[in-house]
């Protein structure tokens, strides 16, 4: 099984869709995913995922169905006197690689900013939605890697959000959650590849082919907008 990890186009937050420069960007992105032959779509119930998919929709002739989980993650936010308000994976990075050593897969939520036990449960319930989906396609989680129950070959496009697309990687992955907030960024309409790779009868690992690709904005002659960049990009 191949996914498709898609983050919404140029965002209009106010108004829950897209810019006009987020509808160029979608129909850049629908081209590309004609040519990658999917055989399923899902989308997050929130206006900027579905008007960026509705492209795509459009253009492979596909049906597609809305996955509750695949919103933005809620509850995330923080307050401290040295970073203000700021959304959990907005922390700043030197905050997470100033601590020795490094925070992993399973104590990330013992170390201040991200110590509230909220955050953990938001955490698990992510997880729990991720292992169920991935049990309906065949792949039952034990431990970092997936018991195959079921060979599937599907490519699927999952149309979500930027904090949601991170927070699903580092759990498929086994990575350190703020080690991946902080060290990867997903461009608007970026396209994340991760393969289950099937190396045994009996085994599936997840293995990521590339992380925010904007190929198909290059393509199509279009910047690459940098909602989510909290400093100097250029």
């Amino acid at each position: 099984m191949r996914l498709y990890l898609i983050r919404h186009a140029d965002p209009d937050y106010p108004n829950n869709t897209i810019t006009e420069t987020g509808h160029r960007e979608a129909r850049a992105l629908a081209d590309r995913m004609a040519g990658e032959n999917l055989d399923r779509i899902y989308v997050s119930p929130l206006g900027r995922a579905r008007d960026t998919m509705q492209y795509t929709v459009d253009q492979t002739g596909l049906p597609f169905q809305v996955e509750d989980w695949l919103q933005e993650i809620g509850g995330l936010g923080l307050e401290s006197e040295s970073l203000g308000k700021i959304v959990a994976w907005n922390v700043p990075g030197q905050v997470v690689r100033s601590q020795r050593p490094l925070p992993t897969a399973t104590d990330w939520n013992t170390r201040p900013p991200l110590d509230d036990p909220a955050f953990g449960e938001i955490y698990a319930n992510l997880r729990a939605a991720s292992d169920s989906f991935m049990a309906r396609h065949g792949y039952v989680r034990e431990g970092g890697a997936y018991r195959l129950v079921e060979p599937n070959t599907e490519r699927i496009a999952l149309f979500c959000h930027a904090g949601f697309g991170l927070t699903w990687l580092a759990h498929m992955l086994d990575l350190p959650l703020p080690l991946v907030w902080t060290g990867f960024f997903l461009a608007p309409s970026s396209v994340t590849i991760v393969l289950l790779e099937e190396r045994s009868t009996e085994h599936a690992v997840p293995r990521c082919l590339c992380v925010g690709d904007t190929s198909h904005l290059h393509a199509a002659g279009l910047p690459v907008t940098p909602s989510g960049i909290v400093a100097n990009y250029y």
